[in-house]
């Protein structure tokens, strides 16, 4: 450690242990605090606290080189898309009952709709937890586009949009779906997802593809003991 006048300059030796020590710190924090929770948002926060206790007992020089090494903090971002021989009109109606959505998507337990602009959205998580939120649409265009973002309060912020197309070639609707979760670990709670099989961007890919069957088929063909779904 130098002085200059008035002023104390910090060696960076000594940045760097004092930041050591606050990732050690800090992680151990983030750690007990998630066990405490016994939720998902718990979970996550202790896995993100483990990355930072690990990033200082490495001696990593930055916090925010651990957390950017870890994925911490990053929105996950997931575009499906797919064709479905029904008419624009027909597809909106049914996704816009949300309440219906429960019967294609298979991580959605529920949605109560409160009124033309607020739900209330009950989903299954990893590790055999809930997450659960309120929503508002932010835009709604008759048989074209609907997009929507969690409120205030929510166990995992998200917002996304669906968007229905004309195909080409006179071959139906694409259905566009876009969604961005923004959850405690970022990346690494993406990582933590795919581990157990719910990977969020497999997870709207499966749904996309019931929905195309129940559309086209009138029902979801059943696999691996998932209960016919009939309209």
């Amino acid at each position: 450690m130098t002085s200059t006048g008035d002023r104390t300059t910090k060696t960076p030796a000594e940045a760097n242990e004092m930041e050591r020590w606050a990732s050690l710190i800090g992680g151990g924090a983030m750690v007990l605090t998630g066990l405490s929770q016994r939720s998902l948002r718990g979970v996550l926060t202790a896995l993100a606290g483990g990355g930072l206790i690990y990033q200082g007992i490495t001696k990593q020089s930055t916090i925010q080189q651990a957390q950017e090494a870890l994925g911490m903090n990053k929105p996950i971002k997931v575009e499906k898309t797919v064709t479905i021989n029904k008419p624009a009109d027909e597809l909106y109606r049914f996704w816009h009952n949300f309440e219906q959505l429960p019967t294609f998507m298979k991580h959605l337990q529920y949605v109560k709709v409160y009124d033309a602009k607020r739900s209330h959205w009950i989903a299954k998580a990893p590790l055999a937890n809930n997450v659960e939120w309120d929503a508002e649409i932010l835009e709604d265009r008759e048989n074209e586009f609907i997009s929507w973002a969690s409120v205030e309060g929510a166990d995992i912020d998200n917002s996304g949009f669906v968007r229905f197309k004309k195909a080409p070639g006179d071959r139906g609707t694409e259905v566009k779906v876009v969604l961005e979760y923004n959850i405690p670990g970022g990346g690494l709670s993406a990582a933590l997802a795919k581990l157990f099989g719910e990977e969020p961007e497999q997870q709207i890919g499966d749904d996309l593809r019931r929905f195309k069957m129940l559309m086209e088929a009138g029902e979801i063909a059943t696999t691996e003991g998932q209960p016919t779904g009939k309209r």
